[in-house]
């Protein structure tokens, strides 16, 4: 099997600092992985870097093996759910923000139905209610998990998630870890929270820019 994920030896350089250093690491699909480390250590440049906000200064990056260019980017970005702290959801009502992608060519015959719709609110926890609330109005763990809904919609398979449960209460946040227990799903994680890192299969710590250490789990 090959890997959905593979950084190699990679460096980036922004604003004249170097932000992450001879990286490599590879992700395997269907694994959960979450990067550790203090703040400023690189862990949401990593995610940027697959999503190719940040250039290579040097290295390789690979999605199934295809390189990262200019031209695959489209394409990496296709098949992959980013949700950050604080997603944007693009309009002013909630259910125009849930079904904003497929007013798009790419998704407009695969409209969800009521049913898809109900399903998915339900599995995060989410009321039926909120689908008439305004966007600016919900918090922000709402917004994480409307995000993630939309992803589930989409079909997506990996998700690239910055600190996702921060704003959850304790039942809300065992819907996102129940979501995420679905072997097809590949997660690739920004986190600190003690239960995603332990339901994690791999740790990756990051220090200063630099990969120190790889912990799988179960292993020292």
């Amino acid at each position: 099997m090959s890997p959905i994920i593979r950084f190699d030896q990679v460096s980036v350089i922004a604003h004249e600092k170097v932000i992450l250093a001879d990286i490599s690491f590879a992700l395997f699909p269907g694994e959960k992985a979450v990067l550790c480390g203090k703040s400023g250590s690189g862990k949401s440049s990593v995610l940027r870097t697959l999503l190719g906000l940040h250039p290579l200064q040097t290295g390789s990056v690979y999605f199934k093996e295809m390189p990262l260019t200019p031209k695959s980017i489209q394409t990496i970005r296709s098949c992959t759910a980013y949700i950050g702290q604080e997603p944007m959801l693009g309009a002013e009502k909630v259910r125009d923000a849930l079904l904003l992608p497929f007013q798009f060519k790419a998704h407009r015959e695969h409209q969800p139905t009521k049913a898809q719709l109900l399903e998915v609110l339900q599995r995060l926890q989410l009321p039926v209610s909120i689908l008439n609330q305004e966007s600016s109005r919900i918090s922000g763990g709402e917004k994480q998990r409307i995000a993630l809904a939309r992803g589930l919609l989409l079909g997506k398979t990996l998700y690239l998630l910055d600190e996702v449960t921060s704003a959850l209460d304790a039942q809300s946040k065992q819907a996102v870890f129940d979501v995420f227990s679905d072997p097809q799903l590949t997660v690739l994680s920004v986190a600190h929270d003690p239960e995603w890192l332990e339901r994690s299969d791999i740790i990756f710590t990051l220090e200063a820019g630099r990969l120190t250490e790889v912990k799988r789990h179960g292993n020292t």
